[in-house]
């Protein structure tokens, strides 16, 4: 089986560049055109938002529509279809087309948001014939996609069209599960058998998130160490038993960074390109952002960084904890973001306070982001729990050495330093704690400062390595391999 190519259908709530939200959109928007690049048939379907741009929208070509059956009410399916391009390939991308459900001013979070993900999973599963499709897998993410799972497995299977076909469900965030009353089992014509604490009753709603790991032939997360942190439940969020049980069927695989975007060699954002062979032009990205924010303008000065939702789940408890403390090094300190404005409120006053060395940037801006990448030297992510994590790698590829906290894709993706053989890519602690990452911090202020040459190797280490998303689709495709010679 493993010289043949297989037909993969992935499920999504979303994908970049149509509509994205979080880190499913990078997901959908990247990783299916690695896989389609080694020859496979990967197509895509999501819902038709009302926020997809009218560039889209007006390339879309009409296929068919057909009415979708939700308990008592009925309501249609209108398929619609682009073929897309993102630089890597070219796949057919499918949406589900309702404007009652779609057309909407938010994706998620509306009221009825049980009905809306019940007509997408039933009218992907009416769509396969329709398309003339069979798809050897079907992968579907995150609690918007879980009742294909249950679907497929306990009323479609018993059709011969949809008989061999297998599922894979990936978890991207735990903590949203959509949990919905008792009687959104009838908008999937399920009965009442299915309410059940081995099914899909959740504490007395049910759950779609559970019917994905309950009723996937395989499970995947985004990480190696979060789906081990997932069966414990500190970080389980309730489900850590059904995943638990589940464990042997359970895969972590690292997310990938678009290294079409990510790329100091090429990125039009930065001040002077770069790579590990070019550290010195590094340092003139530095210079020039340090100048740019009126920061004295120090090369020996370590410019710490962080880009992130200002929030506990990021570890801005600790930051709030120790901000005096770090003041009192000899550094630089810029954070770029938004989020609690307790924590905006916070970090703008420490600049206030320290105006020679802090600079707060209450925004989200990618070329900013980018040139703080390419001019910082240590990049600080002390979050209290991350799945996968992105920023992390995106500093490895710029140079930037990353302290961060021994959780999720962090503690996978992070080779914590060795002094002794001067080997590793950046600096990790284990406790939610301010004494752990003060100290931690310190050891990396320390080593720029007094080691040089063994911080330069450490750069150099970390911006050759792989994380582009071609290394992911290799290990997804050894996955769909074994689920397919089950």
């Amino acid at each position: 089986m493993q010289n043949s190519s297989l037909k993969i259908l992935f499920v999504v709530s979303e994908m970049a560049p149509f509509a994205k939200t979080g880190g499913v959109g990078e997901f959908a928007g990247t990783l299916p055109f690695e896989i389609a690049s080694q020859g496979w048939d990967v197509r895509i379907v999501l819902p038709k938002y009302k926020q997809i741009s009218g560039d889209y929208t007006q390339c879309m070509e009409y296929i068919c529509d057909y009415p979708v059956n939700l308990d008592w009410r009925k309501q249609t399916a209108i398929i619609r279809k682009v073929d897309f391009d993102n630089g890597t390939g070219n796949i057919p991308c499918y949406f589900i087309d309702n404007a009652y459900y779609f057309d909407r001013q938010q994706m998620y979070s509306n009221p009825d948001d049980a009905e809306r993900f019940a007509f997408f999973c039933k009218a992907v599963l009416e769509m396969l014939p329709k398309i003339n499709f069979v798809p050897d897998i079907i992968h579907c993410n995150d609690w918007e996609t879980g009742p294909v799972c249950v679907l497929l497995r306990q009323q479609y299977k018993y059709i011969d069209f949809y008989k061999q076909i297998k599922t894979v469900f990936t978890i991207h965030n735990l903590q949203c599960q959509g949990n919905f009353p008792k009687d959104t089992l009838s908008l999937l014509n399920l009965g009442e058998e299915f309410y059940h604490p081995d099914s899909l009753e959740f504490y007395g709603n049910v759950n779609y998130m559970k019917a994905g790991i309950i009723y996937s032939d395989l499970i995947t997360t985004v990480s190696p160490t979060y789906a081990k942190e997932i069966q414990t439940p500190e970080y389980g969020n309730g489900l850590d038993g059904i995943i638990r049980k589940r464990q042997a069927d359970l895969f972590g695989i690292i997310n990938g960074i678009n290294y079409n975007v990510y790329n100091p060699q090429t990125d039009p954002y930065i001040y002077e390109k770069y790579d590990s062979n070019s550290l010195e032009k590094k340092y003139v990205n530095k210079i020039k952002f340090q100048q740019e924010l009126g920061l004295e303008q120090n090369p020996e000065i370590p410019l710490i960084a962080m880009i992130s939702y200002l929030t506990d789940e990021k570890g801005f408890d600790l930051i709030e904890e120790s901000i005096e403390e770090i003041m009192q090094m000899n550094i630089q300190f810029v954070i770029l973001g938004t989020g609690d404005p307790v924590y905006e409120d916070l970090i703008c006053s420490i600049q206030q306070k320290y105006p020679s060395k802090m600079r707060a940037i209450i925004a989200y801006n990618m070329e900013l982001a980018q040139k703080i990448f390419a001019a910082s030297d240590i990049y600080l992510m002390p979050s209290k729990f991350e799945a996968c994590g992105l920023n992390q790698m995106i500093a490895l590829r710029y140079g930037s050495v990353p302290v961060v906290r021994a959780t999720g894709g962090l503690a996978d993706t992070v080779i914590p330093f060795d002094i002794q053989n001067c080997d590793g890519s950046g600096f990790i602690f284990k406790e939610h704690c301010r004494q752990s990452m003060l100290f931690t911090l310190k050891t990396a202020v320390e080593l720029y400062k007094t080691y040089p040459a063994a911080w330069k190797q450490m750069v150099s280490k970390g911006m050759q390595l792989d994380f582009s998303w071609n290394a992911s689709a290799l290990q997804y495709i050894k996955l769909y391999y074994k689920l397919t010679e089950k």
